[in-house]
């Protein structure tokens, strides 16, 4: 099964709330970039991850791992599978890879192992796995609140080609999140777990025009390399660029594909950057390339 990448094509952080966590307003958009899980039954109840990608672990400490513990110890099962990864998306570059790879082991184990559930019970089980599963059960363009796991759904944006670039440079969230905490980021603590108005919807749709980035000037400031990625796609004829997540990743929007490809043309000088040539993906694609074996769920 396909698991694939994330940007944010606009992110506010609008304080700390009382659980420690942070509000947030974020649009969410699947991309075709992806990693892919391949699902094997096994004959007793060990859970076995493969990968070759030197940087993702394979122990308990993966997400696929946990998401499959998570998924027996709710349903009280006895299962095991051996389930192979096939890693693309960089790790640790705001591009939810991670958690992607996980909602996506929820399902293909949920259809291996004939589980009956639903989209709702897997994105609750997601949620406590990392803030950016929800997302991955909807797919297309959503807006995200709360921590970022209360997902609803937009319009579709129009199909837009992209070059995402990845520098080699490591960004932990929680650096992320204590380089952002300044007075002015805190905020009176905003009701949480309210349905979407069109207030919000038109706010989310501006968001996105904008592309504006809460991380993207802290981020920046403590990665250089990043902010050069970002001008440099920008220089190479991107109509906007901005920061996805809390990096490392930096993506550029592009009139047409021939842009986008003189673009990753001028950008194959920097060999120290990944650099993913790709486009926007609709819900519906999303979901289609996910049936036939997460049809009974999403």
């Amino acid at each position: 099964m396909p698991a694939y990448a994330k940007i944010n094509l606009g992110l506010r952080v609008l304080g700390r709330r009382p659980d420690g966590y942070h509000e947030l307003r974020t649009v969410f958009q699947t991309i075709t970039l992806h990693d892919e899980l391949i699902f094997n039954a096994t004959d007793d109840d060990h859970i076995e991850l493969v990968c070759a990608a030197p940087d993702v672990p394979t122990d308990e400490s993966n997400l696929v791992h946990r998401a499959a513990v998570a998924l027996r110890e709710r349903f009280k099962l006895q299962q095991g599978a051996c389930i192979e990864i096939l890693k693309r998306i960089p790790t640790g570059g705001g591009l939810g890879g991670g958690s992607s790879d996980a909602a996506v082991a929820l399902l293909g184990l949920a259809h291996l192992w004939q589980v009956n559930t639903d989209h709702r019970e897997l994105s609750a089980l997601g949620a406590q796995l990392g803030a950016d599963v929800p997302f991955f059960f909807t797919g297309g363009t959503a807006f995200g609140t709360g921590r970022g796991t209360e997902i609803h759904p937009l319009e579709d944006q129009p199909k837009t080609h992209l070059l995402v670039v990845t520098p080699q440079v490591k960004i932990s969230t929680s650096e992320a999140y204590k380089a952002l905490s300044a007075p002015a980021l805190t905020k009176p603590d905003r009701p949480v777990n309210v349905p979407i108005s069109r207030m919000e919807a038109d706010a989310a749709r501006a968001l996105a025009c904008e592309l504006t980035n809460d991380f993207a000037p802290v981020i920046f400031g403590l990665q250089p390399e990043i902010a050069r990625a970002h001008a440099a796609l920008l220089q190479a004829g991107a109509r906007a660029a901005a920061l996805s997540g809390s990096g490392a990743s930096v993506f550029g929007i592009f009139d047409s594909q021939a842009a986008q490809a003189q673009a990753a043309s001028t950008l194959q000088t920097e060999t120290d950057w990944q650099t993913f040539a790709c486009a926007t993906l609709t819900r519906a694609e999303y979901k289609r390339a996910l049936r036939p074996c997460a049809a009974q769920i999403l």
